[in-house]
């Protein structure tokens, strides 16, 4: 089974993430992903580089993220081309290392994608884990987590497809407004009903 965990931006997916994997899942993280494409050498940095100049890089060759940010944040069309570059390099990369997953005999693969309901990935997972916080919870964490003011963390927050709407295509829910352990009992009830142990990875 190939599970697809998602969630809202501060919405605790990375500790379901985390205790997926400390149970024996082997879990691919779309963010650590996308890092890994744009190393030099990588195709998608030969497109960046043609696309956006070389006056986005480190000193050390790599890209500076913030430049590019900063680059794509003031202009729709660039960040259209970005997404373009992106995009299909992440998901062919992902289905590689699920491949490979695959072949060593691993029958449970999460897929760790924040982004698998905007960008219509569900084609690429069995089932869609959502982990769950109110909007309120998770203004007042983001705003926490990282020291982002109240407007910023709206717009942030807007920027992704609303909680409520996530739910409706999700297959399940765990409801991450209370503590962790809650989460935690929530997971392993989901895992025991899908009748999936650690031992079946």
């Amino acid at each position: 089974m190939i599970i697809g965990l998602t969630g809202g931006i501060a919405s605790g997916k990375s500790f379901i993430s985390d205790a997926l994997h400390q149970y024996g899942f082997p879990v691919i993280d779309a963010d650590q992903t996308a890092r890994e494409v744009v190393e030099p050498g990588e195709r998608a940095y030969e497109q960046i580089l043609e696309q956006f100049g070389i006056d986005i890089l480190e000193v050390d060759g790599t890209l500076n993220r913030k430049k590019l940010a900063d680059r794509i944040f003031a202009d729709e069309n660039q960040r259209r081309m970005l997404n373009q570059i992106m995009h299909p390099a992440i998901r062919q990369r992902i289905l590689q290392n699920k491949a490979e997953l695959q072949k060593k005999g691993h029958e449970v693969i999460v897929l760790d994608l924040p982004l698998l309901i905007e960008n219509n990935l569900q084609f690429m997972v069995d089932k869609v884990m959502l982990v769950y916080v109110d909007e309120k919870q998770q203004k007042e964490r983001l705003m926490e987590r990282d020291q982002a003011g109240e407007e910023d963390a709206k717009r942030r927050m807007a920027s992704q497809l609303s909680m409520s709407d996530k739910r409706t295509y999700a297959d399940v829910v765990i409801d991450n407004n209370d503590t962790q352990e809650d989460s935690l009992a929530q997971l392993e009830h989901i895992l025991k009903k899908w009748n999936i142990h650690p031992s079946s990875s």
